[in-house]
């Protein structure tokens, strides 16, 4: 009887946070396959210090980036699938990189689990440039067949792929110039070099602010509310070629279901925050909860689109 008294009391000591953790053995890291300071990592820090002690485990986040966010992703994909280590990355190795290098992962290790929003990738041209409309655009490339250039932050990458996608749509060729990340493609463009700028809304919407872009043409449906001057697919009839950058969290596949619930919890609780929600708009991203279901349907769905414009565009798989 004072054994069970004892541990009645304990229980009712215990913090909530601990009482409802599923009992992780180890830290939970948080592994973002990019440098620090971009807005992947922006994110997944954002979420792990909003959700805090809510899960009674440290979290921490852990850069691992190089070859194209495909280091830190095969890590965590030969991790155990236990809850403790989990990816936070932008779409790149996972939809893009598998179809144009020689990963040492599939998709089928990964399990997907949320999606905290995206943003549509867009071509601009310069303040001074006299086309101001996207179909004043279309209509100069239809004129000069890959005449214009466009820079990217490289082969094979989402940007890339993204623009060939609706060129083959629309019936246009460019060339596209690949250039050492998006910095230097957008003092390439804001210099000069190349004709169209072309990146996510989210990276190009320092340019769209202080006047040095005008983007015109959006590779998501919808027209986005920061960037008025550019005709979403809708508007410039292939809506079911839409391409979008997006971020969200991924686990080595077979994490036991009460783990696996308790993260979701704390996860989507944390985005739900005025804190996470300001974050996103502040970087051009349209909050979208998408939940493991509608995640992996995104992520089949786009895979497969970007696996066949890699087919027609010829990209051979880099070694």
């Amino acid at each position: 009887m004072f054994k069970r008294m004892l541990l009645l009391a304990a229980m009712a000591l215990a913090t909530p946070a601990m009482a409802q953790s599923p009992g992780f053995e180890r830290p939970i890291r948080i592994i973002v396959p990019i440098a620090p300071g971009g807005g992947t990592d922006v994110f997944a820090r954002l979420l792990a210090e909003i959700i805090g002690t809510s899960l009674g485990q440290p979290i921490v986040v852990e850069n691992r980036p190089g070859a194209s966010s495909t280091i830190g992703t095969q890590f965590v994909a030969e991790q155990r699938a236990d809850g403790t280590t989990l990816l936070f990355t932008a779409n790149a190795p996972i939809t893009a990189a598998p179809h144009v290098m020689t990963t040492r992962y599939t998709l089928d290790q990964l399990d997907p689990m949320f999606i905290v929003g995206h943003t549509g990738f867009t071509l601009c041209v310069r303040q001074d440039s006299p086309i101001t409309t996207a179909q004043e655009l279309v209509a100069a490339m239809r004129a000069a067949p890959g005449r214009m250039t466009y820079g990217t932050d490289g082969v094979g990458g989402n940007m890339h792929l993204a623009a060939e996608r609706l060129f083959r749509a629309l019936g246009l060729e460019a060339t596209m110039v690949p250039f050492q990340g998006a910095a230097q493609t957008l003092t390439a463009f804001s210099g000069g070099h190349i004709d169209l700028y072309g990146g996510s809304i989210a990276v190009a919407m320092p340019a769209i602010r202080d006047g040095r872009a005008r983007c015109l043409v959006l590779t998501q449906r919808a027209q986005h509310p920061e960037v008025p001057t550019a005709a979403g697919l809708d508007a410039l009839g292939v809506p079911n070629e839409e391409t979008l950058i997006w971020w969200g969290m991924l686990a080595p596949r077979g994490m036991p279901a009460d783990r696996r619930a308790a993260l979701m919890t704390a996860f989507e609780a944390a985005w739900r925050t005025e804190r996470f929600q300001t974050q996103l708009a502040r970087s051009g991203v349209t909050q979208v909860f998408r939940n493991s279901a509608a995640s992996a349907a995104l992520i089949t769905e786009e895979n497969e689109a970007l696996a066949r414009v890699v087919r027609q565009i010829g990209i051979e798989r880099q070694r």
